[in-house]
């Protein structure tokens, strides 16, 4: 099991390219059933959620193929 901070200190790349996404800093939970939903990642332009527009990268829960040590996989197309 993974603790929710425990994740936001592990880089999250696409496999689909290898690009290195970045680092989670919010999660979107469902609060019914208590599931996280998506995970957020600030896109650059924007410092500690300041001085930029909010075009946050939100990665949706299915998307994440592996959570790993220092790493999450995720596979998905990023415009």
């Amino acid at each position: 099991m993974v603790k929710l901070s425990e994740m936001s200190e592990k880089e999250v790349i696409n496999i689909r390219d290898g690009v290195k996404i970045g680092f989670i800093y919010d999660f979107e939970i469902d609060l019914e059933n208590g599931n996280v939903v998506a995970v957020i990642i600030p896109r650059p332009g924007k410092i500690l959620g300041l001085f930029g527009k909010n075009n946050d990268l939100i990665i949706n829960w299915k998307n994440i193929v592996r959570i790993g040590t220092d790493t999450i996989l995720v596979d998905m197309d990023i415009e």
